[in-house]
């Protein structure tokens, strides 16, 4: 068994093993013709549970074949142009060699004596991104496994920082589209079940200032703490971004802590044409990036970036055996010290090869044309009498909605709606994901791929409006029978 062991006596077994599975999953890329094949549930769960994981097949061969037909054949894969639907992107190249060498080489980036030059690589990463930020000197911050822990992360430092005596006083402001793990972390953080005060926002789905200056108000009033503020740029459905300038204002006049969750308009941070769209992030105490969004890296690959460094002391514990108090004096740099994580992937080494090889310009032109043809799509989904599509997107996300001529009943175009996402996914010619908006549904592109193209969202279109007759087709014949 100490032949699988990767070492200095393996070397050449290892080359030829992994040669061997990049071979496999290269052949599948080139001849994938599909972003999924359709199959079910009930179709698939079979295959996997009848392997017996006790009965090993000692063949990387044979592993490969069964993986093909349990995995490989049947993986949504999002590097296929019509691959629609949720906050996935397509990975660049360097990423993933650099995802092979830190899985090989296996460092955790918790103490400087278990990852040394990792430790280095992350940290000048986190300089370079809050330079892009527009933070100052005393900025730091931590990779994270993704927007979620990040966010998490930014909401325990706003607490520690607010001045109150009792959590039960504490509020979060956040807009009514924000991300579901601003509500996630304050349960997390043991705040109180309405300690999070949901902003309306306007018809562009951005936070309304003005609602907020009126909570903000209204808080101080009633003797509550506002803990933070948590501006969103990039919503989730929408893509939106909440106008950070006047929400800094405000931050400032209530003394309160402002975050920013940019776990997907991170991606403006490269970008050369739309940049100025993060105008007032560089006032925020916190940002929340997500690499694996919108700079085109594999999951995971996260960060948690604060103006003050220094309030990463509040996720700081000293262990004997790990990073011992007196490492601090000794300017010895242990990540585990500002991370919630302590063993954690090299994962900066995937954007370290990919700023080596692309540089930033280049990362930020592959954004800018997914946002490019996202505004190619809504002028496609404005001009098509078919659908309707929410708002002009600031991103690359479309929120829309097959409307029928002939019905007139929400409820039933709702479920020719669903029907036709279904539909779609079941024959794996595209994928697409859904919302709601007004408590109806809603049908979403999220478009993180250079190589779709306008027509392929037209194609996607008809695909759509065509399961949707289809479905009405049959509602009516259901109805006259």
């Amino acid at each position: 068994m100490r032949s699988h062991l990767l070492n200095d006596t393996t070397a050449e077994r290892y080359r030829r093993t992994v040669t061997e599975g990049v071979e496999r999953v290269a052949a599948k890329l080139a001849t994938t013709e599909r972003p999924f094949t359709g199959v079910t549930v009930d179709a698939l769960s079979p295959r996997i549970d009848k392997i017996d994981l006790d009965k090993p097949l000692h063949d990387t061969a044979a592993v490969l074949d069964e993986l093909e037909d349990v995995y490989l054949r049947d993986a949504i894969y999002f590097h296929h142009p019509r691959y629609l639907a949720h906050l996935n992107c397509p990975v660049v190249i360097p990423a993933v060699l650099g995802e092979a060498v830190l899985s090989a080489v296996n460092s955790s980036l918790d103490t400087w004596d278990q990852s040394a030059g990792g430790t280095l690589i992350e940290r000048k990463l986190i300089d370079w991104t809050s330079e892009r930020i527009g933070f100052g000197p005393s900025a730091d911050g931590v990779f994270t496994s993704g927007g979620s822990q990040s966010n998490l992360q930014a909401l325990l430092l706003a607490r520690e920082e607010a001045k109150t005596d009792s959590t039960a006083k504490l509020r979060i402001f956040a807009s009514e589209v924000s991300h579901f793990s601003v509500k996630k972390s304050a349960k997390l953080l043991g705040l109180d079940q309405d300690a999070v005060v949901s902003i309306p926002v306007d018809g562009d789905k951005r936070m309304q200032t003005m609602a907020l200056a009126r909570e903000l108000e209204r808080c101080r009033n009633d003797g509550l703490v506002p803990m933070a503020v948590v501006a969103t740029s990039g919503t989730t459905d929408f893509g939106s971004i909440d106008p950070l300038p006047e929400i800094a204002e405000l931050c400032a006049q209530y003394d309160t802590w402002m975050h920013v969750d940019a776990a997907y308009g991170c991606g403006l941070l490269v970008s050369r044409k739309r940049r100025d769209l993060l105008n007032g992030i560089e006032r925020a105490d916190s940002v929340t990036v997500d690499y694996h969004k919108s700079f085109f890296q594999p999951v995971s690959s996260s960060a948690v970036l604060v103006r003050d460094g220094d309030t990463l002391r509040h996720a700081t514990y000293h262990a004997e055996y790990l990073n011992p108090r007196r490492m601090v004096t000794e300017r010895i740099p242990n990540q585990v010290d500002k991370s919630l994580q302590t063993t954690r992937r090299f994962d900066a080494l995937k954007l370290w090869m990919t700023l080596r090889t692309m540089g930033a310009d280049g990362i930020g032109q592959l954004f800018d044309e997914v946002c490019d043809l996202a505004e190619e799509g809504w002028k496609l989904l404005a001009a098509d009498p078919r659908y309707d599509v929410v708002v002009q997107p600031q991103l690359s996300t479309l929120v829309y909605r097959y409307i029928p001529e002939a019905v007139t009943d929400p409820a039933e175009i709702d479920r020719a709606n669903l029907y036709a996402r279904k539909a779609l996914f079941a024959s794996g010619d595209a994928v697409v994901a859904g919302t709601k908006v007004g408590g109806r549904h809603y049908l979403k592109f999220t478009l993180l791929n250079p190589e779709t193209t306008a027509e392929d969202i037209a194609a996607v279109l008809d695909l759509i409006a065509g399961h949707a007759e289809q479905y009405l087709g049959e509602s009516l014949d259901r109805v006259a029978s």
